[in-house]
C-alpha cells in the first residue's frame, strides 16, 4: 500500500477535484487528468502582457520570465497545444478545448512580440527554439502569423551564421542546448516543414564545421561543448552524443557519407568510455572532474544519449545500436530508481534531469519493443511522479531541486525541461498512446516515434 494521488473526471473530461488516498490503483488509470491538473496550475501562473500571455519560470518570481524553450514561455505553449489536441480528441467540453487553445495562442502571441529581443540562435536557448514553437502553433491553429514568425526566426538564424573553417557557426558552442547541433536540427525541421532544400544546405555547412571541431580520441571523435570550457561532458545535452545525433540526421537528409562516418566515430568514442556491467551501460557526467558520477536523465545520462544509438540503428540497420539502447535502459533499471535517489538522480521530477524524462524514455521503448518489462518500469516511474506532486485544489505542481549541487533550493517551475509543462506532456503522451493516436508535438532532437 502506498500514497497515490488520483483524480476524478466529470462528464466529458472537465477536471473536478484532486484527492489523496492510500490505495493501489491499476496502471490504466487516466493520465490525461494529472495533465489537466498541471494546466490549472499553469493557468494560475500566467501573466497578461500587452501582446498576450507569458509564464515566469518560477511563478513566485515575475523576473524569471524568459523566452527559452528550456525554461520559459515556449515550452508552456507546446504543453497547451498538446493538451488542446488531447481534449479535442477525447471530445471534451468545448469550453475546455477553447480555454486550452486560448492559452496556447496567448503564449504564441507573446513570442511574436519578443522576436526582436536579444537572444542566441539555439534550440533550447535561442531563436531556433522559438521558431520551432511558432511553427507548431501555426500547424495547430492555422494562424498565418505564426508561420510568418517561424520564417522570421529562420531568417535571423541565417543572418547570424558566420563563416568558420569549412563551414559556418553561430558561436563557439557546439551542443544541442544552445549551440550548432541544436540549431542545425531546427534547420532540418524547417526543410521538412517548408519543403525547402536551402535549410538543409545551411545545416550541412554547420555540420562541416562540427566535423572539423571533433577531437580524435580513443579511435573515435569527441566534441567539447565549447573549446574554451574546461570540462568535457560527453552525453546528449552538451557533448558528443548530441553532436553525433545531429550529424546522423544530417546524413539522412543529405545522404553524404562523411556525416555518418563522423557520427559513428562519435559513438565509438562514447562506447570507449562507457561503464558496462553485463547488459547494462552508463556514461559518466564529465571529465576530468566527474568520471565516477553518472547522471540518469536526458541531459547527461542514458535518456538523452539513447537518442543517438536509436537513430544510428534506424539509419544503418545495424542491430548493435539497438542493443546499446537496451543496455542504457538496463543501466537505468539496475540503478535502483525510482524508489531511491542516486548521486546523479536527485529530487527532480523534470524532463531534463528527472523522473519525467526517464518515464518518456521507457514509454518510447515500450512503443518500439512492446516489451511489458518496459511498460512496467514506466508505470513505476509515473507512480513516483504522481506521488511527488503537490495538489492545491484542482491545481498540480512539482516542487523540486533543479540543481544537483543545490538540493535545498526547491522550486515549482512552469517550463518544459524543469517544470509542469514538460511533466504534463508526459501524461499527455501516454494518453495519446492509449487512445491509439500520435502525440501532436515531436521535438526536433527526439529519435523516437
Amino acid at each position: 500500500m502506498k500514497k497515490r494521488i488520483v483524480f476524478g473526471l466529470i462528464g466529458v473530461g472537465v477536471l473536478l477535484a484532486v484527492s489523496v488516498f492510500i490505495a493501489s490503483a491499476p496502471a490504466s488509470y487516466e493520465y490525461v487528468t494529472p495533465a489537466l491538473g498541471a494546466a490549472r496550475w499553469l493557468d494560475a501562473a500566467a501573466l497578461k502582457t500587452a501582446a498576450g500571455l507569458t509564464w515566469p519560470a518560477d511563478p513566485k518570481d515575475p523576473k524569471s520570465v524568459n523566452v527559452t524553450l528550456y525554461a520559459g514561455t515556449p515550452g508552456v505553449v507546446l504543453f497547451y497545444l498538446e493538451a488542446q489536441a488531447a481534449a479535442k480528441a477525447r471530445e471534451s467540453a468545448p469550453s475546455l478545448v477553447e480555454s486550452l487553445a486560448l492559452k496556447a495562442k496567448g503564449g504564441a502571441d507573446e513570442l511574436l512580440a519578443r522576436l526582436d529581443d536579444e537572444m542566441g540562435t539555439g534550440l533550447y536557448e535561442g531563436i531556433a527554439g522559438v521558431g520551432f514553437v511558432l511553427e507548431e502553433a501555426f500547424k495547430a491553429t492555422g494562424d498565418a502569423r505564426y508561420r510568418q514568425g517561424f520564417l522570421k526566426c529562420l531568417d535571423m538564424v541565417r543572418r547570424k551564421a558566420k563563416p568558420a573553417g569549412r563551414g559556418i557557426e553561430w558561436s563557439s558552442v557546439t551542443d544541442v542546448i544552445s549551440g550548432a547541433a541544436g540549431t542545425g536540427l531546427v534547420l532540418l525541421y524547417a526543410a521538412d516543414e517548408l519543403k525547402e532544400a536551402s535549410w538543409i544546405e545551411l545545416a550541412a555547412k554547420a555540420g562541416d564545421r562540427l566535423i572539423e571541431l571533433g577531437t580524435p580520441k580513443n579511435g573515435g571523435l569527441d566534441w567539447a561543448m565549447d573549446p574554451g570550457y574546461p570540462r568535457r561532458m560527453p552525453n546528449f545535452s552538451h557533448g558528443t552524443a548530441g553532436v553525433a545525433y545531429f550529424l546522423t540526421r544530417l546524413n539522412e537528409a543529405t545522404h553524404k557519407k562523411e556525416y555518418l562516418d563522423a557520427a559513428l566515430a562519435g559513438a565509438k568514442y562514447l562506447l570507449s568510455i562507457a561503464k558496462t556491467d553485463g547488459d547494462a551501460c552508463l556514461i559518466f557526467h564529465d571529465e576530468p572532474d566527474n568520471k565516477n558520477l553518472f547522471y540518469l536523465g536526458w541531459c547527461h545520462g542514458p535518456v538523452g544519449t539513447a537518442n543517438l544509438f536509436y537513430r544510428l540503428f534506424r539509419t544503418t540497420g545495424d542491430r548493435v545500436w539497438m542493443d546499446w539502447v537496451l543496455k542504457e535502459a538496463k543501466g537505468l533499471m539496475d540503478s535502483g530508481i525510482p524508489e531511491k535517489e542516486t548521486p546523479g538522480f536527485w529530487n527532480n521530477a523534470g524532463m531534463c534531469c528527472g523522473l519525467a524524462g526517464v518515464g518518456d524514455f521507457f514509454l518510447n521503448l515500450y512503443k518500439i519493443t512492446r516489451d511489458p518489462y518496459y511498460i512496467a518500469f514506466f508505470n513505476r516511474i509515473m507512480d513516483t511522479l504522481l506521488s511527488r506532486a503537490t495538489a492545491d485544489g484542482e491545481k498540480l505542481s512539482w516542487i523540486q531541486a533543479e540543481h544537483r549541487t543545490q538540493p535545498k533550493l526547491l522550486i515549482a517551475q512552469t517550463g518544459l525541461m524543469q517544470g509542469a509543462a514538460g511533466i504534463g506532456m508526459i501524461f499527455l503522451r501516454w494518453d495519446a498512446y492509449e487512445a491509439g493516436r500520435a502525440p501532436l508535438i515531436k521535438m526536433p532532437d527526439s529519435a523516437f516515434p
